[in-house]
């Protein structure tokens, strides 16, 4: 895949290299960093010959290359011609080639973030105003791993829709905000976008939604989810799920108009049974969990003696103002006669002190339950898109969901533990910036990898076994990957080589995809 998007030959034409100073070429190690990516081997540079060391190298590379070439200072010297080239920029132009040569219409580019954390201190010590134009300060910021206390660095993507292959990548200071980096990236980098790929609307979550923003970027087409924090948000969604809980539809949606921010803009409130579904999972959960800890505080309460019914009262009172899930219900106070003598006092006998305790009942909430549950069951997105004819409601809702699963998606496939970037560790923060473009562009590749396979199944109305002895047209690149693991070369003198375990469901696939891909598993004498 890396060959047919040509990404070694156009590397080699953006970035100029004195091929006499070098054992490989820059386009050749960051194919082999792809390789080792897609490996799924979790190996650091420095143990990149060992990774190639069984692989067959010269079909992979052609001949001449050996697996020692591709050392930590090959590859360091690589990952600095590409941030030296500007990684961003660098990336964006792999991408463009990419979509083109798979004829992807990209209808939409999904845009998100996510963070990746680092071993080491690198520049985290320093203030991020005293660091050189242009370096991305690591440092501790909000963790989307639950790590706040790790350095980290975030990445930004663009997907498109049909493959989920990003158009875009920047690499940003680990303190970066979501809602002024997306301002600032659509604003500066979407026209590029629009010229290479033909992108004609952005999809973001919610940290788009935000005034100065949306005032900004209203020259721009996009959708986004609108917060819950927005007045009136939560009553609109509420009125939407009145209508629609009892009858459960697959989905429902009205589009209404709105101004905020003195934005016009269009707004879709959208119920469907699966959010309804999962809405209803998570708030009994969360409901039963509390009511739980409510009940066990009351019966504490339920103990206490108190010196008289006002302080009982008033205990009472707090106790009440503190519950999410249950109400008090058939509430009295009760005397508590105490005689310091002992044995059965007397009827006559006035107890020495008197003591109050509480009597109720606690039941739930169902109300507080219903109005939970019908706020998460339903959301609203917005889009400044005023003109159905360009942009229906159907398309509206098909763009955000579930079109940015792709970008999310991507995500985690960047943090999957065989993955080689669960932990980043190199040796400055500009490597580590373009180790970024070199992640993206294992994801690029496993994207359209995945995309190609399943196209050609569906072209040819074939399938591809599945991992539970069925068939599917929709396989998954890696379980591709597990499937031709296996299949070894067997060198025979010095130039016969055959290749072995090589089935006829390898070889099915391998002629879908063209043959580029059947040669690489071909005998050769």
């Amino acid at each position: 895949m890396v060959d047919e998007l040509g990404l070694e030959e156009l590397i080699d034409t953006l970035i100029p290299q004195d091929q006499k100073q070098r054992r490989v070429c820059v386009g050749k190690c960051v194919k082999a960093m792809i390789l080792n990516g897609l490996g799924f081997a979790n190996r650091t540079l420095y143990l990149m010959p060992n990774f190639f060391k069984d692989k067959p190298i010269e079909r992979l590379f052609g001949e001449a290359i050996k697996a020692e070439y591709f050392n930590d200072d090959a590859l360091g010297r690589a990952l600095d011609s590409i941030y030296t080239y500007g990684t961003s920029n660098f990336y964006a132009q792999l991408a463009a080639q990419s979509v083109k040569r798979l004829g992807l219409s990209c209808e939409a580019g999904h845009l998100d973030s996510s963070t990746f954390h680092v071993d080491g201190d690198y520049n985290s010590r320093e203030n991020a105003e005293d660091l050189a134009d242009g370096v991305i300060h690591i440092t501790q910021g909000y963790s989307r791993d639950h790590r706040p206390d790790l350095n980290q660095v975030v990445l930004q993507l663009i997907c498109e829709n049909q493959a989920g292959i990003p158009l875009w990548m920047k690499a940003l200071s680990g303190n970066s905000n979501d809602s002024s980096d997306f301002r600032e990236t659509i604003k500066t980098h979407l026209s590029q976008l629009k010229a290479s790929v033909e992108l004609p609307v952005i999809v973001a979550d919610c940290a788009l939604y935000a005034k100065d923003t949306l005032q900004e970027l209203n020259d721009f087409p996009w959708i986004t989810r609108v917060p819950e924090t927005i007045r009136g948000v939560s009553e609109i969604c509420q009125a939407m799920a009145s209508e629609h809980m009892l009858d459960k539809p697959e989905q429902a949606f009205e589009s209404l108009c709105s101004n905020y921010g003195g934005v016009k803009q269009r707004w879709l409130v959208v119920y469907t049974r699966a959010a309804h579904q999962r809405a209803e999972k998570t708030v009994n959960r969360q409901f039963l969990k509390q009511s739980e800890v409510e009940w066990r505080a009351f019966e504490q309460l339920k103990k206490q003696e108190f010196a008289c019914d006002v302080d009982a009262k008033s205990a009472l009172n707090m106790f009440q103002k503190k519950l999410e899930t249950t109400e008090i219900n058939d509430f009295s106070i009760i005397e508590i006669k105490k005689f310091k003598k002992k044995g059965r006092p007397s009827k006559k006998q006035e107890p020495d002190e008197i003591r109050y305790q509480i009597q109720a009942n606690l039941s739930s909430l169902l109300d507080v339950r219903r109005r939970k549950i019908a706020k998460k069951c339903c959301f609203i997105l917005a889009t400044n898109e005023l003109d159905e004819t360009k942009l229906s409601d159907k398309q509206f809702l098909t763009h955000y969901t579930p079109g940015q699963q792709k970008v999310e998606g991507g995500f985690r496939f960047l943090k999957d533990p065989l993955f080689m970037a669960n932990t980043l560790f190199l040796k400055s923060p500009k490597r580590i910036e373009a180790l970024m473009a070199i992640m993206t562009l294992c994801l690029l590749v496993y994207s359209a990898l995945e995309y190609r396979i399943r196209q050609a199944l569906i072209e040819n109305k074939a399938t591809f076994p599945n991992q539970i002895g069925g068939s599917t047209d929709k396989p998954t690149a890696r379980w591709v990957f597990q499937f031709f693991v296996g299949i070894h070369i067997l060198i025979i003198g010095e130039i016969q080589s055959v290749v072995l375990n090589c089935n006829v469901q390898h070889f099915s696939l391998l002629k879908l995809l063209g043959e580029r891909y059947v040669l690489i598993y071909s005998n050769s004498q």
